[in-house]
């Protein structure tokens, strides 16, 4: 963690206070991410600091950074498993002496909310995305991560869908946008050797433009979009890697091959697994699609992106313009329109050296300025030290 994260904690004794995070697992996700940074943060400036989930390969940041794991099934949705989380957890508040219960995801946030009532702790959470109304029970199942003494929502997107949509005061919530590491997200720390590794590992060739689409295989991230896309498009001297993993969707992966076979694309698109090394990959790409039907609660492939230099296309949904500068740094196409997306395709392909030079240098300053880790990290940390020495 940089040295610049700083945090001025402790009450009048100087005592700092220990905090809480739980989410469901440690293994990918924006709200693992911002749970395994914050807690890296925490224990850089001394506070002692504690992660409960059901574990996975993140866990093993927190062990170098020296933050407490404990592992407890959060990731499950049995109510009488969330019940029993809630009796470990109380027990882990009252032995360890936390002050701040940080809850990242529903069905842990059941569990933290329940041990806090018991134990006075102070409670809250981050919205991490619009979660999906339903009726009345799934209604009330998304309540909980309203319930905190503080809400922080990752954008004001996100701010608007909680106003809208749960019974919360506005000054309960603050925006802080997710931040990215620039330190990893930058061209100047790509090395060569990386780059024709993963070259190789893809069989890209050396004079085909690369279109990258990241995201986990799923139908609201429009993969299906981009496929009828390419197909309008109407060039074979293209590479598009859809780079993410299916996370047992096997019959939506089967619809995108056959999708793939239909327009007879087999030769431009390829199904990439989950990629270990996304700098590296960016690096490879020529242009980055986020081709989201629904809408994004961030974006933060836009963002890492733009601070790789990539000129971007983005579909106008959910919070993308807080994270792009239209026509500067980003092409904006409505979501579910193939049409507008190949005719942003063909424009960003046609880029000359000196345009692709400027798009990046715009991309670049845009995500340095305003989407920095660091910055994620003090602001998160503001709001423990507000909620532990604050009122009720």
């Amino acid at each position: 963690m940089n040295s610049g994260v700083q945090l001025s904690t402790g009450d009048s004794q100087g005592k700092p206070p220990v905090v809480l995070q739980v989410v469901p697992g440690l293994t990918t996700g924006g709200a693992e991410r911002g749970c395994v940074d914050v807690a890296v943060a925490l224990a850089a400036t001394g506070v002692r600091t504690l992660v409960a989930s059901a574990g996975g390969p993140m866990t093993r940041e927190l062990d170098r950074a020296g933050v407490g794991h404990i592992k407890l099934t959060l990731d499950s949705k049995n109510p009488w498993t969330i019940w029993r989380n809630a009796d470990r957890l109380a027990e882990i508040i009252r032995d360890e002496g936390v002050e701040v219960v940080h809850a990242r995801s529903r069905a842990p946030a059941w569990s933290a909310w329940l041990a806090a009532e018991r134990t006075g702790a102070r409670f809250m959470t981050t919205f991490h995305a619009p979660y999906n109304l339903g009726g009345s029970l799934k209604h009330r199942y998304n309540s909980v991560m309203a319930k905190g003494e503080r809400i922080i929502a990752i954008s004001e997107f996100i701010r608007s869908h909680i106003l809208e949509n749960y019974d919360v005061s506005p000054s309960a919530i603050r925006v802080i946008h997710r931040g990215i590491d620039h330190a990893i997200f930058h061209p100047d720390r790509v090395t060569q050797p990386r780059l024709i590794q993963l070259a190789q590992q893809w069989r890209l060739p050396d004079d085909r433009p690369v279109i990258l689409l990241p995201g986990r295989l799923t139908r609201w991230k429009g993969q299906l979009d981009l496929i009828d896309a390419l197909a309008k498009l109407k060039r074979r001297d293209v590479v598009c890697l859809m780079v993410g993993s299916d996370q047992g969707r096997r019959r939506y992966r089967a619809e995108l091959e056959r999708r793939i076979a239909h327009h007879d694309l087999g030769s431009v698109v390829h199904l990439v697994d989950h990629c270990s090394d996304m700098a590296a990959a960016y690096m490879l790409s020529t242009v980055v699609v986020s081709a989201s039907r629904e809408p994004e609660a961030f974006g933060r492939v836009i963002v890492e992106a733009q601070a790789m230099g990539k000129p971007v296309i983005v579909t106008n949904i959910g919070a993308v313009m807080e994270t792009v500068i239209p026509g500067e740094t980003a092409e904006i196409v409505p979501p579910c329109d193939p049409d507008a997306l190949a005719e942003s395709l063909a424009h960003a392909l046609s880029f000359s050296a000196e345009e692709r030079m400027q798009v990046a240098e715009r991309a670049m300053a845009h995500a340095t300025s305003h989407f920095h880790k660091e910055q994620m990290c003090r602001e998160t940390l503001e709001v423990y030290r507000d909620l532990a020495y604050g009122p009720r």
